[in-house]
């Protein structure tokens, strides 16, 4: 038989007292009850571990060296409760989250730092890289939560949540005929136009792809959206970027919007491995995501 943990327990606070009564409401247990355990203990090793006598309860030598025994379980499973705990304290001081460019470099920041705010002492590491790669490290279970820019639904596994939405401009620059051009933009005419365009596995990729099936081949292929828009800003060729990203650079005149008759809005995700209820400071990232995206234009 193995020994309960209680009966254990029970057993070396009778060597300790000397008497099973004081044990027994040490453990918080009627004397009968904590009779019966040792009793049952005793059966089930084979060994008279304990002298009830009437001046109180005694180790018998078998005893001794059981309660000694049991001392070192005892402090084992103590120091498997304490080593949890603190595997548990580090978990829910650390958020692990990876991002697509677009949410990381204009989205993300305000979103843990409003978590910081009332969470001072999480600490957060923030993978960016592009959507094809988020959805892959969250069913690996290498981050807690992620945020992908892809079109059309999560990948197979994946649980999501709409955050906000984004919407894809097409930009030149102000050198560029079709800086001055007021009339929008045919997708066959942007098809037959050869852009820079980021690598293929990134949302915004990824949704003109979806847009233009036919479109030619990109003048360049750039692994960022931050090299993407310096491109099309020295002139290399249009691009179709998230108006996040050339915010300032269109406000500025660094670049020109071009109209183009075609829908470039998308929806911008949190994901998480499908079948798992996000809790602690994933679910509160995502909820700071919602809540901020909600009040926003």
């Amino acid at each position: 038989m193995t020994p309960d943990l209680e009966s254990l327990r029970l057993l070396v606070l009778v060597g300790e007292l000397g008497s099973l009564g004081r044990a027994a409401g040490e453990l918080g247990i009627a004397q009968p009850s904590a009779s019966k355990r040792l009793s049952t203990l005793e059966r089930g090793l084979g060994v008279v571990l304990v002298d009830r006598g009437r001046r109180g309860s005694a180790l018998t030598p078998a005893g001794v060296v059981v309660t000694e025994r049991a001392r070192r379980v005892l402090d084992e499973v103590a120091g498997l409760v304490e080593a949890a705990r603190a595997l548990r304290s580090a978990q829910e001081a650390e958020l692990r989250v990876a991002a697509s460019m677009t949410v990381a470099e204009h989205l993300a920041p305000r979103w843990i730092g409003e978590l910081r705010r009332t969470r001072p002492d999480l600490r957060v590491g923030l993978r960016v890289t592009n959507s094809e790669t988020v959805g892959a490290l969250v069913r690996d279970g290498a981050v807690d939560l992620g945020f992908i820019e892809a079109p059309g639904p999560p990948p197979p596994g994946i649980s999501s949540r709409k955050v906000a939405v984004d919407r894809l401009a097409l930009v030149v620059a102000p050198a560029h005929p079709w800086a001055r051009r007021r009339r929008p933009l045919t997708p066959p005419e942007l098809a037959a136009t050869p852009l820079v365009m980021r690598e293929r596995g990134s949302g915004t990729r990824d949704t003109l792809d979806r847009a233009l099936p036919d479109a030619c081949p990109p003048a360049l292929e750039l692994g960022s959206t931050t090299a993407v828009r310096g491109a099309v800003v020295a002139g290399v060729a249009p691009a179709v970027l998230s108006v996040l990203a050339v915010a300032v650079d269109l406000a500025e005149g660094r670049l020109v919007e071009v109209p183009v008759d075609l829908d470039l809005d998308r929806v911008l995700r949190a994901v998480w491995p499908g079948g798992r209820r996000l809790v602690g400071p994933a679910a509160e990232l995502l909820a700071v995501a919602a809540r901020r995206s909600s009040m926003e234009p």
